[in-house]
């Protein structure tokens, strides 16, 4: 089972649960329908990696999210990640009405920072996305469709968060295609203060 740190302890999710086109600028450059209700997906504990990935039978491309890890059905830490997606295959996928998870599920597809404790105004979270030194995506919770809390409800109407799963709540515009050899950075903060900073070179 994959680990993710809390605390510097080790956590093993059972599962990542998404939610996609959280963001309305990202919805129009990816040229999607706004959504009627919340679209939410799920990722395997087997997606979880340290290591980003530049290709995986296609080129791949990057999503940064701000993240919450769960325990007792509220939010006990947060950090950031990387939601990587196979966008041709995900294109295709969405065409013919079906499933993501081949494009979304796959291992190696889900990276995150440590998780650390968090009891505060969610309003004062954000996070920012720096590739090679030039901002790629930068995201807060004031930007979102649907908040935080109401994700969480949402979930737990109709599936059950284990303590140590975790919730990745949408990328902001500015998505694209890795390059090995880039080096990604991920920073969150509250207020203005930097709460995490987590970076990989992309392989």
């Amino acid at each position: 089972m994959r680990l993710v740190k809390y605390l510097e302890q080790q956590v093993t999710p059972s599962k990542i649960v998404c939610v996609g086109r959280n963001y309305v600028e990202h919805i129009k450059e990816l040229n999607n329908e706004m959504p009627e209700e919340m679209v939410l997906f799920v990722k395997p504990n087997s997606a979880i990696s340290e290591t980003l990935l530049s290709t995986d039978q296609e080129p791949l491309h990057y999503e940064a999210e701000l993240c919450f890890l769960v325990k007792e059905g509220r939010f006990e830490g947060v950090g950031v990640g990387l939601d990587l997606t196979k966008r041709h295959l995900q294109s295709r996928l969405k065409t013919k009405g079906l499933p993501w998870e081949r494009a979304k599920s796959f291992d190696g597809a889900a990276l995150f920072s440590e998780f650390v404790p968090f009891d505060g105004d969610l309003d004062s979270l954000s996070f920012r996305l720096i590739v090679d030194g030039e901002l790629r995506q930068q995201g807060d919770v004031a930007l979102m469709l649907n908040r935080p809390e109401a994700m969480l409800a949402e979930i737990a109407s109709f599936m059950t968060l284990e303590d140590g799963d975790i919730l990745m709540t949408g990328t902001p515009k500015g998505v694209g295609q890795i390059a090995k050899g880039e080096r990604f950075t991920l920073e969150l903060y509250q207020g203005e203060r930097q709460l995490v900073s987590q970076s990989w070179v992309a392989k």
